[in-house]
């Protein structure tokens, strides 16, 4: 009997990604059993063409960056990756050979992150591709990070370098240049920070998806602090140094670095270099949470306040 287009489609390029509990995608749920010991951790992303990522961008990427924004939520919480739900709508004239390079980009990254597709859905829309994952993980009780939970005194630390996803952005919207492919590289295969164990050392965490400033902001109010950065101590690669001082504000406040952003009490400070040594991520503190209204000052040169233009990225 001949397989319905979507069931054929399904059979092509998502059944060789399904693993254990998938069920062979034959069935409309999976069944998952977590590992002993251990919570449960969900968290969702959605990534709309023309929005999260450029209609021509090349389908295996926006296959990994699917799968690698969901990942740095997971690191965010100091969890590891067991498996993922997905859904893919796209336009009806998609052709084969797209479905066929997203789907080998989630193939290499599911080796690479040790997940497996545990089902979803597909279908068709008269828009842009829209894309949606939930990712599912694990972690030992008593060791999620929090994105509240910080206190005062506590250092502000991020991983990386921060600014490279939004600068590649411009790159490849043709408004900076960048002879090394870098920054248009880290804008479109971040690099989720998975297996740096911040549980127990860190107070509070998110992944900085929508900007240093405005995501720090989330985190002061969900403690109810106020957080003091510098912007010189804020980590920048060579090609974003090389971009120059112009583009301050786009790094500071640009979407798309993934980096981990993390409180850390004082007394912790060595465990995170050491977790950060033996997961080989560098770390950066770059300020401090203070008691006080929940907002972010950064700091300029001397010490002076530094006027932004912009909070973030915004959804809406």
């Amino acid at each position: 009997m001949t397989l319905p287009p979507e069931f054929s489609l399904i059979a092509r390029h998502f059944r060789p990604l399904a693993g254990p509990g998938s069920l062979d995608l034959r069935d409309d749920a999976a069944l998952l059993t977590p590992p002993p010991g251990k919570q449960l951790v969900l968290t969702a992303d959605a990534m709309v063409a023309g929005v999260h990522f450029l209609p021509d961008d090349p389908p295996d990427q926006i296959g990994q960056k699917l799968l690698r924004v969901n990942l740095s939520d997971l690191a965010a919480k100091g969890a590891t990756p067991l498996g993922y739900l997905m859904t893919v709508s796209t336009p009806q004239t998609t052709p084969d050979v797209w479905f066929a390079g997203f789907a080998a980009g989630l193939a290499r990254d599911q080796i690479t992150y040790g997940c497996t597709l545990l089902g979803g859905d597909t279908s068709s829309t008269p828009g842009p591709i829209s894309l949606s994952l939930t990712i599912i993980g694990t972690v030992t009780p008593g060791l999620s990070v929090h994105r509240f939970g910080a206190s005062a005194g506590d250092g502000i630390w991020v991983t990386g370098t921060i600014g490279d996803g939004a600068l590649g952005l411009q790159v490849a919207l043709g408004k900076l240049t960048d002879p090394t492919g870098f920054l248009l590289d880290r804008y479109r295969l971040p690099q989720p920070r998975v297996g740096l164990a911040i549980g127990g050392i860190a107070s509070a965490g998110m992944d900085v998806s929508d900007g240093l400033v405005q995501d720090l902001g989330h985190m002061c109010r969900a403690s109810g602090l106020a957080a003091e950065i510098e912007a010189e101590l804020v980590p920048a690669s060579d090609a974003a140094r090389a971009a120059g001082p112009d583009w301050l504000t786009a790094r500071l406040t640009g979407g798309d670095d993934y980096e981990l952003l993390l409180a850390v009490p004082p007394a912790q400070e060595t465990a995170l270099r050491q977790a950060a040594a033996t997961a080989g991520i560098p770390v950066t503190r770059i300020g401090t949470f203070h008691s006080g209204a929940p907002e972010v000052m950064v700091r300029g040169p001397g010490g002076k306040p530094l006027a932004l233009d912009t909070g973030g990225w915004s959804h809406f």
